[in-house]
């Protein structure tokens, strides 16, 4: 009863998916498990799912803007963003709301048009600058409550990933890549 609760509301949020010209990203939670590794020498590493990353690459090639924001900062973040080509990866942000409102007016993107992919109290402050606030299935509580949607898997074990599909689905674009598979333009 619940997938079936779950997969009406994303059913219900299709055409909202297919204006989307904006994904920001969380990144602890959301592309890592939330988890915080630390090497002997105090240099922090985190885990990202490998089809996270092609999710991304899958967006970024169907003409959408990806951005990270997080509150996090220790330079692995930044690492992947540019193995990624994320071109606004915003670590150490406070307070997300205004640095979404400027990305969206560098990008000439309205709220309307971006959602956002969050997992805990400090995402849920974007819910009122964005067209959707969708969360993983581990997120805490009170998002999973108030996100527009909510994915069947956790941060950092391929949410991007269904995410990226979902949104490639509701564009139109998914249908050939399942039959064909993907090759890297390199663009």
């Amino acid at each position: 009863m619940r997938h079936l609760q779950r997969e009406w509301r994303w059913r219900k949020r299709r055409q909202q998916l297919a204006d989307i010209q904006l994904l920001v990203l969380d990144v602890d939670g959301v592309l890592t498990d939330g988890g915080l590794w630390f090497s002997a020498d105090g240099q922090l590493q985190k885990r990202f799912d490998v089809r996270d990353g092609l999710g991304i690459r899958l967006l970024q090639q169907a003409g959408l803007q990806l951005a990270f924001l997080s509150g996090g900062q220790g330079g692995a973040t930044e690492v992947r963003a540019r193995q990624l080509g994320i071109r606004h990866c915003l670590v150490g942000i406070k307070d997300k709301p205004p640095a979404l409102a400027a990305l969206q007016q560098e990008l000439g993107i309205a709220p309307r048009q971006t959602a956002f992919l969050g997992d805990d109290l400090n995402d849920l402050a974007v819910k009122g600058h964005v067209g959707l606030l969708l969360a993983p299935s581990d997120a805490c509580r009170p998002l999973r409550h108030q996100a527009d949607a909510v994915l069947q898997n956790r941060g950092g074990h391929g949410a991007v990933r269904e995410l990226a599909e979902r949104i490639l689905q509701a564009r139109g674009n998914w249908e050939i890549l399942r039959r064909q598979g993907w090759r890297d333009r390199n663009d």
